[in-house]
Parts: structure tokens; sequence; C-alpha cells
């Protein structure tokens, strides 16, 4: 027997590109069903495949169109459940619906828990999500969920460029934890962007906090919707005198006026992933999307095999320290 023996991986239509890079990384194929919809526009599933006994993974970021998106992953679980599957591990790459996650006004929903007492009512016995928009939404969940970080895409690539002078900058107070870690993996320096938001389009830049002149600077945040944010951080770096400015962003959800507001800000690079398919009107000079499907991988086969997926938080220089000590299934995947 293989150590994937026993794995099915389902997409639903929302990105199915990555689903397949997975089942690449895993020398699996893709599991077979057929998600299509009505008439009148309801949601038609069928598992085409036998999944008595198994270990169902379902790939799906409840990225936009948002709402089918979520019913398509809820609908699928509610099929595999009644197919008597194993367990079944939501892959959802982009958790949606995360923004709303705690009453900062009155009369309003927490969305980021309504989804995930859904996704557990469906019938999910786990969560496989990278980079929430915010950490206590684990704690919205009475099911196992494993919290993965892309930091490390990142950080391999920017030290490919052998960049000088580095600073890793968080858009706002909120992102400081994040931008730590890529600051101490890059050993680079760490500023922060003290900003006020006027609305969910636009955000004010009140202050700098760190030393960016003459220095080379990368925004890490996890979501970009409208950009707005990311607009006034670049204005506001570059008139502190801010050298080159980067930009790596998890979720690339670029919607309104995303894309042209990206255009003219001058950043040198905006680097994303492909936790959300980015179609080709999305695309620019300039953007250059790193794929999460071998780190999505190896923790699916880790998972599987009741495997640690710890060592996947780890630097990859700590990685390669950590690897003598190691049995051979942990070093199955060779991610980077």
């Amino acid at each position: 027997m293989t150590k994937t023996d026993g794995i099915i991986v389902f997409s639903g239509t929302t990105h199915e590109k990555l689903a397949v890079d997975i089942c690449k990384c895993l020398k699996i194929k893709l599991g077979n069903a057929l998600v299509s919809e009505f008439s009148e526009g309801e949601i038609k599933v069928q598992i085409r495949e036998n999944v008595r006994g198994k270990d169902i993974f379902v790939v799906q970021p409840t990225a936009p169109p948002v709402n089918k998106s979520a019913m398509e992953l809820l609908i699928m679980i509610d099929a595999l459940k009644r197919a008597s599957a194993r367990r079944i591990t939501a892959v959802i790459p982009y958790y949606g619906y995360a923004r709303q996650d705690r009453k900062d006004q009155p009369r309003v929903p927490i969305t980021a828990k309504l989804m995930a007492n859904l996704i557990t009512t469906a019938g999910a016995n786990r969560v496989l999500t990278i980079d929430l928009h915010a950490g206590q939404i684990q704690g919205f969940f009475d099911i196992n969920l494993d919290h993965l970080f892309a930091v490390n895409v990142f950080v391999e690539y920017f030290k490919q460029k052998a960049l000088k002078n580095l600073v890793a900058v968080s858009p706002d107070v909120g992102g400081i934890k994040m931008a730590r870690a890529y600051a101490k993996r890059m050993h680079a320096g760490l500023a922060i962007v003290d900003k006020r938001r006027r609305n969910d389009i636009d955000a004010e830049v009140m202050h700098i906090l760190g030393d960016v002149k003459d220095k080379t600077v990368v925004i890490v945040d996890d979501i970009a919707a409208t950009a707005g944010s990311l607009q006034e951080a670049v204005i506001a770096l570059k008139k502190k005198g801010a050298k080159q400015i980067y930009a790596a962003i998890t979720h690339p959800l670029l919607c309104g006026p995303a894309k042209e507001r990206l255009k003219r800000i001058g950043l040198k690079e905006l680097v994303v992933t492909d936790t959300i398919p980015l179609p080709k009107e999305k695309l620019f000079p300039g953007i250059k999307v790193l794929s999460v499907a071998p780190l999505l991988a190896d923790a699916i086969y880790r998972i599987h095999n009741e495997q640690s997926i710890s060592i996947l938080f780890k630097s990859p220089t700590n990685k390669k320290k950590h690897k003598a000590s190691v049995s051979d299934n942990d070093e199955y995947f060779k991610l980077g």
C-alpha cells in the first residue's frame, strides 16, 4: 500500500486548477464528481465514485462568487457524508465571510461563526485553511481546524531575489504579528502603518512607525480587496523615503477599483498566492502568483497519515535542521 491509499481529493467549480495541482503533488487523480446547476440555478452535486470508508478532502475556497462557492462546498460535504465517507476535510484555502468576526457595531452578524456552524452541520470532520483573517476564528469551530500560513512560500521567493536593506511592513496595527513573522524569517526590519478606515473601500494613513528611508520594503497582508489600504500605505511609505516597495498578499480578491489602483501606485511587484483563482482580467504586469499547492498537498498527506503538521510552520532553515530527526515519511514532500 502507498502512503496516499484511501485519499480522494474532490473539487468544486471555484478553483479546480488548485485541486488538480494538489493531486499532482500527491500523485493521485482528482476525484470524479459532477457539480453543476439545475435550470433555476440550484446547485446539483453527484459523487461519481465510491467513497465509502475513504479519507476525503474537498478543495473549495469561498472566493467570488462567494455565495455560490459556499453553497457548493456545503452541498458537496452533505453528499459525501451521505455516501458514507470515513472522514471529510473541507480544504478552504480562502475562508470567506471572515471579516465579520465580532460585533463591532450594533445589530450586525458574526458571519465567521455562522460559516463555521454551517460547515460543521453539513458534515465536515475537520477544516484545513490558510491565513485566516483573524486567528480567533479557529475557536469558532467545534471540529478540528488546521491553520496553515503562507509566510514560507513568500519568504522563499523574496530570498531568491536577494534584496538588501529589507523591511517588512504591516499595513495596520492588527497585522503586526504577521509582519513580525516575515521580518524574522527574512532577517529584515519591521515597520507599521497606523491607519484609520473611513469606510469599506478607503483608508487613511496617519503615521509610519519604523525606519523605511532608503529601504526596500515588503508590505505583508492576508487580503487585498479594493486595495484601498495598500494604496494609502504605498503613498505614505514613498513620502517617508522608501526606495522600492513590494507587497505580499495571500488572498488577492482584487475587487472593484483594485486593479486600477495597483497599476498606478508604483509597486515594484505585487506577489500573491493562488488560494483564490485570478482570472485574466485581474492580471497585470508586475503581479506574481505563487502556488500553495505543495503546502496544501503536504498538509493533506500528513493529516491522512496521522502525522504532525507543525513542521510546516518552521522556516526553511529550521526544516533542514529538523530533517535528521524526522522519519522518512515526514520527508515525502520537498517543499520550496
